[in-house]
């Protein structure tokens, strides 16, 4: 299945505008939340088989860009 473009969408008619992942009704924040607690990448795509590996690697890969792209150099 290929990757949706963009990957993150939101509408103010789908769960009042929360960023989810495009095509499905899961919210991104269920990623982060959890990997925060501790599960694996896995986990979270067994808990939401909506979203594929690819994708979530995605919207991980674009997480990790935003994030270099705001370092400063010491």
């Amino acid at each position: 299945m290929p990757i949706p473009e963009p990957l993150i969408t939101t509408s103010p008619a789908r769960l009042n505008g929360t960023p989810v992942f495009a095509g499905t009704r899961v919210p991104v924040q269920s990623l982060v939340d959890h990997l925060e607690s501790g599960d694996t990448l896995d986990e979270f795509l067994v808990d939401f088989p909506s979203v594929t590996r690819e994708h979530a690697i995605a919207v991980l890969e674009l997480a990790k860009s935003a994030l270099l792209a705001q370092a400063v150099a010491a």
